[in-house]
């Protein structure tokens, strides 16, 4: 294996990858691929081997590599090759594995020097290589030969913009020291996709085939055409070395003493050679893994915070520590109570916006639900005036009356008293079923000691089934208080006096008709609105309205519930109003769902049988759930619209004398009606404030006492620690399973660390002049006859014979036509070479600025007429 810097590279990848699948993830470090671009034969695929320690690839004169080769490299402690197309075979011999990529190269392109852009997939697993991919591409051409296409090199150049477009994609630029340079096809491609320089390394090679006294020294100095990154010099195998199968290491050596041994070469000799590419390389792949350690940190930093809180609860507790149990009880019991006071009191810190917790789900039972029972067991109003005939007449017995009877009075108001109960011992059914539900949510973080849960929810839930008897007596006591003493002195109470004064002499309140429904209706809306001067707004949000796809289909409005009027907008923003239907003698009634609906609905209609929008005799509105409907039910209980009673078969079976009363009659029921409904207003409003504040103090506050001081002492009492604080199979799995990833995403942190102390990041080299190298294909040019001399004398970087023109001394020469690649005019005199090679003096100035690109010249051995 020739390249140590790569497995110097290795072990902080396994270290990376280890802690990584310790937590079973994977690091997706995402190396950057290194792709060879260059000329025909300018030793691309030698450059790759280098890199990679192996001789595998083909090599060989004119157009070798014809169809890129994609090399994944894997790193596995056995060494062998796979094809993507020979899926099973494992190649071990590496010259088997130079004749398949040779043999499938035919396959497509034929023999004939044909191309393809169908890459050859090839994966090498070694122990000395990182999870790299290396692209061999074709030369780039001009002239088609044998089976080539005739857009050959537009073909070539697509393919290799395929490649390193990408900006993981290192680009070797590969040039042969023996070719013009400044016509370097790999370095305009490289510009044309990294105008920054940032991903372009420039390659020379072939710098021992130099013509004898030319040098490439200005070049490899970055001096003469500068890169951001600037060039190295390697020297690759000659064909007869591959032939003769000289080993890699052997052609290090090789290549190391050509450095050392050239007089302009030795003083940059640490600079130049495989080895120093290699490093350069390896660098630029520390350089993107530090680059991608910040992002894995800041990946596992918050997991670690994620997973902090969660292990919080198993820090303390160890195997062997005896006492784990008794504390593990201890903290349990304290963090249950904690949890249940804040899911019933509220609390600021983790507030769940999914759905209401107990306490607020309980404080819609005491203000919505609770309230709403109340208002529907009151208004079967033809019953209850029956009622209060009735009463009046068996009150006065055989004699008529000429007062209305107190009497009569008190038996309906006790009547209608007694029916609170059910509603009351309904709302403490609820509040039992919300707080065990709550006691039920709060022991699952017991989860990990199913028998400490069992056991805990068992003895909290028996005593909230204690204290609902308790509450259900109390309630029921409050309610007999509210019937032994019939309380008209009361100043909320309208009594006699009151009633007689605003009535009229026809017994009906001032601007009403004789209709009691309405009169109350009034009554009722003046209650809803605390100050006349302002309108409340009782609710907001969205319903669906239901209507028939004749007249416009169902839609979502924003509705507006006041004391006064419904209104619906098109959104939130309560900017376009839809319509506002006032309130007065509107009722609610259910409306049964539809076949496949999942919506709740009710309806609004007039009870004077008028249209209520448009149209239409009732309105239909949707809620998504129940809870949703009751609420909305709630709300217009205290805008004064409420639910209809059915009424029409107690109407039909009512005797024919009920509705034959006589106007003085019909006085006293008016008026024992009246005084039953203020009454009972007032019971209500004291039964609403005082059933909260009972179910609290005898039920939710016990609950939460017990819990804080007495559950310790039956857990305790319930049976045997030990058996009590078992773990179940499942949590002890998890907490050491949550420790293990814990300590894991610690340790991957510190290795992350390490990495970033024990490795160093270059920073990129600042940028350069790169406009030397041509924005559009270069085209032959012809040298000007001159007498003066040139603004520079660039090194020399010599073709084969034939090479460049000749350099005559006389001024009056003109030189030939310089073509832009080489393989001139057999003709053309050659060149006139001097022995010993010199130096350029440091004097000569450098060419300006936008000069036009001249050809490098040969530097002669002693001074020429030129200097």
């Amino acid at each position: 294996m020739g390249n140590r810097g790569m497995e110097d590279l290795i072990p902080l990848i396994n270290k990376l990858q280890d802690a990584f699948s310790s937590i079973g993830q994977s690091c997706n470090l995402d190396l950057p691929q290194i792709a060879v671009v260059g000329g025909q034969s300018a030793g691309k695929s030698s450059v790759l081997e280098n890199f990679v320690g192996r001789d595998f690839l083909p090599r060989g004169s004119g157009i070798v590599t014809r169809r890129p080769l994609i090399l994944q490299l894997v790193n596995n402690k056995a060494e062998y090759a796979e094809f993507l197309h020979c899926k099973g075979r494992k190649f071990v011999d590496f010259d088997e594995v130079r004749q398949e990529i040779e043999a499938e190269t035919d396959r497509i392109t034929g023999s004939n020097k044909g191309i393809s852009p169908i890459p050859i997939n090839l994966r090498v697993y070694s122990p000395h290589v990182l999870n790299l991919t290396l692209i061999d591409l074709p030369g780039m051409t001009k002239v088609a030969v044998g089976d080539q296409p005739p857009d050959i090199e537009h073909q070539i150049r697509d393919m290799i913009l395929q490649f390193i477009t990408r900006e993981s994609c290192l680009i070797l630029a590969v040039t042969p020291a023996n070719t013009d340079l400044a016509n370097s096809d790999a370095l305009k491609v490289a510009k044309e996709v990294d105008p920054q320089g940032l991903r372009t390394i420039g390659v020379i090679t072939k710098l021992d085939l130099m013509d004898e006294g030319t040098d490439a020294r200005d070049i490899l100095e970055n001096k003469l055409l500068p890169l951001r990154r600037g060039y190295i010099g390697v020297v690759n195998r000659s064909q007869k070395d591959i032939d003769g199968r000289k080993d890699i290491r052997a052609a290090l050596a090789a290549e190391r003493k050509f450095f050392l041994s050239h007089p302009s070469y030795r003083h940059m000799a640490e600079r130049m050679g495989t080895p120093h590419l290699q490093k350069t390389l390896n660098q630029q792949l520390t350089n993107h893994i530090r680059d991608t350690l910040p992002g894995l940190r800041s990946k596992l930093q918050s997991q670690l915070l994620s997973l902090e809180k969660e292990v919080e609860e198993y820090k303390n507790f160890r195997p062997d520590d005896p006492t784990r149990k008794t504390k593990a009880l201890l903290q349990m019991v304290q963090q249950f109570g904690v949890d249940f006071e804040k899911r019933i009191e509220g609390s600021g810190d983790q507030v769940d916006t999914a759905e209401l917790s107990g306490g607020a789900r309980i404080n819609r039972i005491f203000h919505e639900r609770f309230p709403f029972e109340l208002v529907k067991i009151v208004f079967d109003e033809k019953e209850l005036r029956r009622e209060i005939s009735h009463a009046i007449k068996n009150v006065h017995g055989v004699r008529t009356g000429l007062f209305t009877p107190d009497l009569a009075f008190e038996a309906i108001v006790k009547k209608q008293i007694i029916k609170l109960k059910e509603p009351c011992l309904k709302c403490i059914d609820l509040v039992i079923q919300e707080l065990i539900n709550t006691v039920r949510q709060c022991t699952n973080k017991l989860g990990s000691y199913p028998r400490l849960r069992e056991e805990t929810e068992r003895i909290v839930t028996t005593y909230v089934r204690e204290r609902e008897g308790k509450t259900k007596d109390q309630v029921l006591l409050l309610i007999d208080i509210e019937l032994s003493y019939i309380n008209t002195n009361h100043e909320d109470f309208i009594g006699f006096a009151n009633l007689d004064f605003r009535r009229m002499d026809d017994g009906t309140i001032p601007g009403y008709s004789n209709n009691s429904a309405q009169q109350r209706n009034v009554v009722n809306k003046k209650r809803a609105i605390p100050n006349q001067g302002e309108i409340l707004v009782i609710r907001k949000g969205w319903l669906t309205l239901h209507i028939s796809i004749m007249k416009g289909g169902s839609k979502e409005y924003w509705f507006v519930l006041t004391a006064e009027s419904l209104s619906w907008y098109k959104d939130e923003e309560e900017k376009e109003k839809k319509y506002m239907l006032p309130l007065d003698n509107l009722k609610l009634r259910d409306v049964e769902k539809g076949f496949m609906s999942t919506k709740h609905i009710f309806a609004i209609f007039n009870t004077e049988q008028r249209n209520v929008y448009k149209d239409l005799r009732q309105i239909e509105l949707a809620c998504d759930t129940q809870e949703d409907m009751d609420s909305w039910k709630a709300s217009f209980l205290r805008a004064g619209v409420y639910p209809e009673k059915d009424q029409v078969e107690s109407e039909e079976a009512a005797p024919a004398d009920t509705f034959s009363m006589d106007p003085q009659l019909e006085r006293q029921v008016e008026t024992i009606r009246n005084l039953v409904d203020s009454y009972i207003s007032i019971v209500n409003k004291t039964i609403r404030d005082l059933m909260p504040k009972t179910i609290m103090h005898l039920m939710i506050n016990n609950a939460k006492d017990f819990i804080h001081s007495e559950l310790l002492a039956y857990l305790y009492s319930s049976g045997d620690q030990n058996s009590l604080m078992e773990e179940s199979v499942d949590q002890a799995q998890r907490r050491d399973e949550m420790l293990r990833m814990y300590h894991a995403i610690k340790e991957a942190l510190n290795i992350i660390g390490d990495i970033s102390t024990t490795t160093v990041s270059t920073p990129a080299p600042p940028p350069v002049n790169d406009s030397w190298i041509p924005e559009t294909s270069p085209t032959p040019q012809h040298r000007p006859a001159s007498s003066a001399p040139p603004p520079s004398r660039p090194p020399a970087v010599r073709g084969p014979t034939p090479g460049p023109p000749t350099l005559n001394p006389i001024p009056s020469f003109v030189a030939p036509p310089i073509p832009s690649r080489p393989g001139q005019d057999p003709f053309t005199a050659p060149p006139q070479i001097p022995s010993r090679p010199a130096r350029i003096p440091p004097g000569i100035p450098r060419r300006p600025p936008g000069a036009p690109n001249r050809p490098t010249i040969i530097r002669p051995a002693e001074p020429s007429l030129l200097d």
